[in-house]
């Protein structure tokens, strides 16, 4: 059924679908729209047999999603930045475990300073969690990936987050086409724990190994994550079979096959993208896009078929690893060895600030031109914004915090002594 709907509410509805039998929450934006539209519809009936729980902390959170998955429930939950943070002890117990979680992460800036708004800082931070991530471009493509994160993560008994942009698309409306649940019974089987706590069977989950296990325990849950470079393909394949569009899988490709230049980035960013590329198609220019859809585990082969035979490739990156530069982009520099393609990090669109097409034109144009070097380029950077802070350092042994005195610089709050 083709409706308009906010992304929030089209990724409730979806996640309701699913059957969950759990769903525990806590509110953080821009989160909150996603499991209030699930607590109406446990409340009002429409969602059963689930128990909605509230919690106190996004660490109660997912505690409450791992004792659920292990008692034999479906259990969902979704958070955003600080939110995810907060969780992280108990994200490396699920995937440790070895629990089909699915967890919808609504992307936001990290602070401090304090930002509400998006970018993929919080997911990026937790990616060796061992979670499968995968990143969507779209509402449409938030609805029908969450349908196919349950059956990966019950498949290959991972958990996996679906990252959504904050704001860009959780708060976007649009027109988007929702399943039946039909469709949706028909494509998900009933859940079947693999690991469940029973009075009748007792057994131990999460008991301490030492040195001559370890390893093992970890390259077992590297290797399950591998298996999903192959079961994510799999299931996209049969849900354009079962519902006749494609969305998902490892990558998506836009005029990148005979392309000189390629941008590769993860998102909705990837949407404006490719209206660029169209634009410097028509001009002449062999320009293309490849969107990261699965960021974990990495598709390492899948990349490097894809973006071997450019002569330059820019990774558009919307979180920063201070102190080195670009994340994404360290993974595609090391499916590229040896391959002789030129890497290219750009960071953009960091706290929610806009990426425009002509600010990528300009990129892409000196890129070609060969203008950009080894380091990083961030993209709108205000320099002289930047410049007058440093000049303050030098001034000013105390002259802290730069955010504040850059807001003041801007004329963002009240000026005052410095």
């Amino acid at each position: 059924m083709l409706r308009q709907l906010e992304g929030s509410r089209a990724v409730a509805e979806t996640v309701a679908q699913c059957r969950p039998e759990v769903i525990c929450a806590y509110p953080i934006t821009p989160q909150t729209h996603i499991v209030e539209a699930l607590s109406a519809l446990v409340k009002d009936g429409r969602l059963a047999p689930c128990e909605f729980v509230n919690v106190e902390s996004e660490f109660a959170a997912m505690s409450v999603a791992i004792g659920a998955c292990a008692a034999g429930a479906r259990p969902y939950t979704a958070t955003a930045s600080q939110g995810l943070l907060y969780m992280t002890e108990a994200l490396y117990n699920a995937s440790g475990l070895g629990l089909p979680i699915v967890m919808t992460v609504a992307n936001r800036a990290i602070g401090a300073p304090i930002n509400i708004w998006n970018d993929q800082s919080d997911s990026m931070s937790q990616r060796d969690s061992g979670w499968i991530q995968l990143y969507v471009q779209s509402n449409q493509e938030a609805v029908d990936v969450h349908i196919q994160a349950f059956r990966l993560a019950e498949l290959v008994s991972v958990p996996v987050m679906v990252c959504v942009d904050g704001f860009t698309l959780t708060h976007a409306f649009e027109r988007v086409e929702l399943p039946t649940q039909a469709e949706v019974d028909g494509f998900l089987p009933a859940y079947e724990p693999r690991q469940l706590l029973d009075p009748d069977d007792p057994v131990t989950i999460g008991a301490m190994v030492g040195p001559e296990a370890f390893t093992e325990v970890r390259y077992l849950a590297h290797y399950k994550q591998m298996q999903a470079l192959d079961r994510i393909p799999e299931i996209a394949v049969a849900f354009e079979q079962q519902f006749g569009r494609a969305s998902g899988g490892l990558l998506h490709h836009y005029r990148s096959h005979d392309a000189d230049t390629i941008v590769v980035a993860c998102g909705s960013v990837v949407g404006t993208i490719e209206e660029l590329v169209d634009e410097l198609r028509a001009a002449g220019t062999r320009v293309g896009c490849v969107g990261i859809k699965t960021f974990r585990p990495w598709p390492a082969l899948e990349v490097r078929e894809a973006l071997g035979n450019a002569k330059r490739v820019i990774v558009l990156e919307r979180a920063l690893a201070i102190g080195l530069g670009g994340i994404v982009s360290q993974n595609v520099h090391a499916a590229l060895e040896g391959s002789g393609v030129r890497v290219h990090t750009a960071i953009a669109g960091l706290g929610g600030r806009p990426i425009t097409k002509a600010s990528l034109r300009h990129l892409v144009e000196d890129a070609i031109a060969g203008r950009l070097g080894a380091d990083a380029t961030f993209l709108d950077l205000n320099h002289e914004l930047v410049e007058r802070e440093l000049q303050r350092m030098l001034a000013h042994q105390r002259s802290g915090p730069h955010a504040e005195n850059m807001l003041r610089d801007l004329g963002r709050v009240a000026s005052g002594p410095v």
